[in-house]
């Protein structure tokens, strides 16, 4: 059990990635808290894991400094901080309203900048033991290159992916490690939303219909599951990745390796 008497908290906790990652670092030995805006979370549906379940909204700063106040009454330190909370926009930038861009901003990138500003003291307290304490955000293969009808998401990703390696650079001497997993096509509800809209080129099409040609374009010929992204983030949140900082962990099957137009 790598993870045996640390702390940890998942933003999007009750999401799709974030369920599969509680699930696992539970499953190591961690006490984790899920935040998350409820109980049911983007599933939409109750999960009694025997994680510790914290309303969080990510773009909220009062909602951030109550969160981590509450982890600090009740343990007074945080080992594990993992930023998986997001929101995903289909369209171009003519089609995206500013309320549209600002709300993707807030939730991706404010909101990692607000649980990380207030996550920092405790994960400083979990470095007292000589160990280093972790901080994953969630950046995208779309931060790098970019999916057609995605433009603030990618926007907002890229952002994601500069803050991390400024903060590995701030916070490492603290003993603070901070990375970004960088996720491709992930069999999610948010893949889902992507399929569904007009952007996916699938005009309205469903994920049953699309599905092949989603695991042709890859060299693995597959797309990803949340379990995937969970055993990465198992290993960086580990004591085992006490070298790895600043860095973004591409994780998608190939996919951003390949020239697309020459694939076969």
């Amino acid at each position: 059990m790598k993870l045996k008497n640390k702390v940890a908290l998942v933003t999007g906790g009750r999401g799709g990635i974030g369920r599969a990652v509680v699930k696992r670092l539970m499953d190591e030995g961690a006490t984790v808290y899920a935040a998350d805006l409820t109980e049911q979370g983007s599933l939409k549906e109750h999960n009694d894991d025997g994680s510790l379940f914290v309303p969080l909204d990510v773009t909220s700063e009062q909602n951030a400094i109550q969160c981590f106040n509450k982890v600090e009454k009740e343990h007074g330190k945080l080992n594990i901080l993992i930023n998986a909370a997001g929101i995903e926009i289909e369209k171009t930038i003519e089609h995206t309203s500013l309320e549209e861009w600002n709300h993707s901003f807030a939730v991706n990138v404010t909101g990692t900048f607000l649980s990380s500003k207030y996550a920092l003291p405790l994960l400083r307290a979990a470095t007292a033991d000589g160990t280093t304490a972790s901080l994953i955000n969630f950046g995208s293969y779309d931060g790098f290159i970019a999916d057609p009808g995605l433009a603030a998401y990618c926007a907002t990703k890229g952002a994601v992916h500069a803050l991390t390696k400024a903060m590995a650079c701030d916070h490492g001497p603290e003993g603070i490690r901070v990375n970004a997993i960088c996720p491709g096509y992930i069999d999610t509800p948010m893949l889902q939303s992507f399929f569904e809209g007009e952007g996916s080129g699938g005009e309205g099409g469903n994920i049953d219909s699309l599905q092949q040609a989603v695991r042709d374009v890859h060299p693995m010929r597959t797309y990803g599951t949340p379990e995937d992204i969970a055993n990465l983030v198992n290993w960086l949140a580990s004591d085992e990745a006490r070298y790895a900082s600043g860095q973004l962990w591409v994780l998608d099957g190939g996919l951003s390796a390949q020239v697309q137009q020459m694939k076969l």
